[in-house]
């Protein structure tokens, strides 16, 4: 079975961005819509769904301090 590098790389950057949000709302005591906004309105977000620098192969942990 093939899986599509396409299809692969587009499940880890949603399973990366999902930890973001969720770990940001944890450590900043916000709502996860909040946290969504804060995620979604940075320049990390334009980062990863470009590819940027391969900051998509980080772990969450990496790049949450530049979101907080």
């Amino acid at each position: 079975m093939s899986v599509d590098k396409n299809v692969l790389e587009n499940i880890c950057k949603e399973q990366l961005e999902e930890d973001i949000i969720i770990r940001l709302a944890e450590r900043k005591n916000i709502s996860g819509i909040e946290a969504m906004n804060i995620y979604y309105s940075s320049e990390i977000a334009e980062k990863i769904s470009t590819g940027e620098y391969g900051i998509q192969y980080l772990d969450c942990e990496v790049i949450l301090p530049y979101l907080m």
